[in-house]
């Protein structure tokens, strides 16, 4: 009989009360609770919308610095580490357990937020071919090399401590060069229960997302509404199959499912460019870039400040939130499925290609949202207006050829994008909530899967319930509402893992010779996925 792991206490247990309480408070004072966590989340935008956004330019900054310096060559897990992944299942991973149901929902939907709403310090008129540059060079900055960086930057310090310092399997480890001993035992245990809330936050916000995506397909079909019942069926089919999915091991679970997660995105952005504008995607693609390149770090820093404006909070200040509470969890994965390759190649794999892979996808979808909206009447904007965000991508194939096929394709993937990303998040809540100790001493790390699967099925179940009590009754304003509770604690983790990472850059931690073994660490000898 196989032993099931001891739950880490200190990692397990305040995060779960503490959502919990959120849980029973929300049903028994739904406008209470909405009301606590709205003024929690505007204080948070008040006081650290300048953090969120100089945080996360430094976190780019600093990915490009560490790509040209000599830690670009080391090896993660030494000289004479193999792979765990050919470089196709590396790439599909990295892309699927990042962008997940992000792109579907947002790529048509929020270009028509700031054609029709754009910010109102910069004096852009709705509608404008102004605002149409605006809306597409907004889309870049929001889903490309920013977002990834956010992900690399812990994924990668993590990799180094895991496997080259031969550090436990905690985002303590990450932290370990500048701050010793400290973050192991206790120490670490609440840094991973820290990073631990922000995720399931995190994930409960994008789980909102790919619920209002798939329940607007359903009622695009069927006419069956997008009310408390559907969302809260189809919350219920995401949590299973992603459960299920985990509960199978990362190589039958995660890697196949990526890889025909990523497949199935290259064949419906291939079927809209080509049936789509073609020219204007293209030509305003292009322009879209110039213009994100040329104003930078303008966008990057905008925080509305000077002029009042409370755009940047409700958009950029979001979109960082919400990428920051997945990413120390995620860094986790990432950073164990990257041995065998060298911190350049990992910053290729993790930032380069799917944040080129995004800028493509976006200047797909966003344009030919922005193009027939500005030709076709504003159709896609009414249908944003009558039916809500989950409407828009729907309206869009219905001017498409071949729409009831498209449809059905796009619900597909929506569902299989986030089981993925799910997937692979709840394979390292659960990896981090138990003590693998024992298994991984022993060599066995291949049974963590198994014996965590309990632990898989409480995170799971918290996660679809608070995604739809957000969904169902305080919907986009529910969502980025988590996305904010759960990017705050992130962001200072996360900033640590790159203060730490420069440190090691700095002083040669990984360039120099080794001279000794550091004795308080745990070896581990992480499972073969491909």
């Amino acid at each position: 009989m196989k032993k099931i792991n001891k739950i880490r206490p200190l990692v397990f247990w305040p995060p779960f009360l503490l959502l919990m309480t959120a849980v029973i408070l929300s049903f028994v004072n739904l406008d209470g609770f909405l009301g606590i966590t709205s003024a929690i989340n505007s204080w948070i935008l008040s006081e650290f919308s300048w953090l969120f956004s100089i945080g996360t330019l430094f976190l780019l900054g600093t990915c490009a610095w560490v790509y040209c310096s000599p830690i670009g060559n080391v090896k993660i897990g030494g000289e004479q580490a193999t792979p765990l992944l050919s470089k196709w299942r590396w790439f599909s991973i990295a892309l699927c357990t990042t962008v997940a149901i992000g792109i579907l929902f947002w790529g048509t939907a929020e270009p028509m937020y700031h054609l029709h709403s754009p910010p109102t310090s910069m004096g852009l008129e709705a509608n404008s071919p102004a605002a149409a540059k605006f809306a597409m060079s907004t889309m870049f900055l929001h889903w490309s090399f920013t977002p990834y960086a956010i992900y690399s930057i812990p994924a990668l310090m993590f990799a180094l401590a895991y496997y080259n310092l031969k550090m436990p399997f905690s985002l303590g480890s990450a932290l370990y060069p500048i701050f010793g001993k400290r973050v192991q035992g206790k120490v670490g245990q609440i840094i991973d229960a820290i990073a631990l809330y922000a995720l399931v936050a995190g994930m409960a916000a994008s789980l909102g997302t790919g619920v209002l995506t798939l329940a607007g397909g359903l009622d695009n079909m069927l006419s069956v509404g997008t009310g408390p019942i559907v969302l809260g069926a189809v919350t219920l089919a995401i949590v299973a199959c992603f459960i299920i999915s985990a509960a199978s091991g990362l190589h039958k679970g995660i890697a196949r499912l990526s890889s025909l997660n990523t497949k199935v995105f290259f064949l419906i952005a291939g079927f809209v460019f080509i049936f789509g504008p073609t020219s204007w995607i293209l030509s305003m693609g292009v322009e879209g870039i110039g213009s994100y390149l040329g104003n930078f770090f303008q966008k990057s820093l905008f925080t509305g400040a000077a002029s009042g404006d409370k755009w940047p909070q409700w958009w950029t200040i979001f979109y960082w939130a919400n990428w920051l509470a997945w990413a120390p969890i995620t860094a986790l994965f990432l950073g164990k499925i990257s041995r065998g390759y060298t911190v350049r190649q990992f910053l290729i794999f993790n930032l380069v290609l799917p944040a080129s892979f995004a800028c493509v996808w976006m200047s797909i979808f966003s344009g030919t949202a922005l193009h027939m909206d500005m030709t076709g009447d504003g159709m896609l904007n009414k249908a944003l207006q009558a039916t809500g965000a989950e409407s828009v991508i729907y309206t869009m194939f219905d001017n498409l050829p071949m729409a009831g096929i498209t449809a059905i394709v796009f619900i597909f993937v929506s569902f299989l994008s986030y089981v993925t990303a799910a997937d692979s998040n709840t394979e390292a809540i659960a990896n981090l909530c138990a003590d693998n100790s024992e298994a991984v001493l022993a060599g066995n790390e291949n049974e963590e899967g198994n014996n965590n699967l309990m632990i898989k099925v409480v995170w799971g179940v918290t996660i679809g319930f608070i995604a739809w009590v957000m969904t169902s009754f305080a919907g986009i304003d529910g969502i980025k509402m988590m996305s904010n509770l759960g990017g705050l604690p992130a962001l200072f983790i996360v900033l640590a893992c790159n203060i730490s990472l420069i440190y090691c850059v700095i002083n040669g931690t990984f360039t120099k010779p080794k001279t000794h073994e550091n004795s308080a660490t745990l070896s581990t000898t992480p499972m073969q996925l491909d």
